[in-house]
């Protein structure tokens, strides 16, 4: 398929001016017209995943997270940033990313997350102000009956398969679910307000969960491990219409002892 034709399916779901105003999802090197046969889906984009999609045939590499936020000054090699751009353009490698615009699809990434856990009926939690209640960050909805917080929190590190999560224990159990992928320390207000009894998300500090700790189950995952589900959506947009390959060499930076 020539590039453009690709990103126009996954921008069907996820339009790009879906996106957060300080973000940069898009296209970040390649060519539109460019013939494109397979593409490598990831969380983030490193060197060792830009090596891998060379030695696996690829000609697209499509993240999660972007490659770049700010503008290069140069490209001199100095930087992991800069050498992925002239690695990806020495072998003729499109890098595409969708971030906030895939984490405002519905069933983007925290609608994923929801399905994973087995929320019913769930819906936006934080709306669009400019595209409306189907558009926004963070979902909430319930579970098909109310389970125990500590079965509930072990569901969750099992159904992601995290190596660790921290979690508070405001309530007993466990029904109404609210979630965010990434770092979304900053919904969990709205979590309460409209009634979660937990609430899903990564990043959080200390007093973030201080001051919320006896009004809901908060559960703080590994930020990668909240997002990398989104390798099945880009997998499942695209099939039949190019080879995807989901990284093997894509995983969290953070280590545990």
């Amino acid at each position: 398929m020539i590039l453009s034709d690709i990103l126009n399916i996954i921008e069907s779901a996820a339009p790009l001016k879906w996106q957060e105003q300080w973000d940069n999802s898009g296209l970040q090197v390649g060519d539109l017209n460019a013939n494109i046969q397979k593409a490598l889906l990831t969380t983030d984009l490193t060197e060792t995943v830009v090596n891998e999609a060379i030695s696996c045939g690829c000609q697209l590499i499509i993240s999660h997270h972007p490659l770049l936020f700010h503008g290069l000054k140069h490209l001199t090699g100095a930087t992991p940033q800069e050498r992925i751009v002239e690695t990806a353009l020495k072998n003729g490698i499109a890098i595409y990313s969708s971030h906030t615009a895939m984490d405002s699809y519905i069933h983007g990434v925290s609608g994923r997350m929801a399905e994973k856990i087995g929320l019913n009926r769930y819906r936006i939690l934080v709306p669009s102000v400019t595209y409306g209640e189907e558009v926004g960050l963070g979902v909430i909805g319930t579970l098909p009956q109310a389970v125990k917080t500590v079965d509930f929190v072990q569901h969750v590190k099992t159904v992601f398969g995290a190596q660790w999560i921290r979690y508070t224990e405001g309530k007993n159990s466990v029904q109404t679910v609210a979630l965010c992928g990434g770092a979304g320390a900053e919904f969990v207000s709205e979590a309460i307000r409209q009634g979660a009894d937990a609430y899903i998300s990564a990043d959080f500090k200390y007093h973030d969960l201080q001051a919320v700790a006896d009004q809901l189950v908060v559960i703080d995952m590994d930020h990668w491990v909240s997002e990398h589900f989104t390798r099945e959506i880009f997998q499942e947009l695209l099939a039949g219409k190019v080879e995807t390959i989901i990284s093997k060499e894509d995983r969290s930076p953070i280590k545990t002892l």
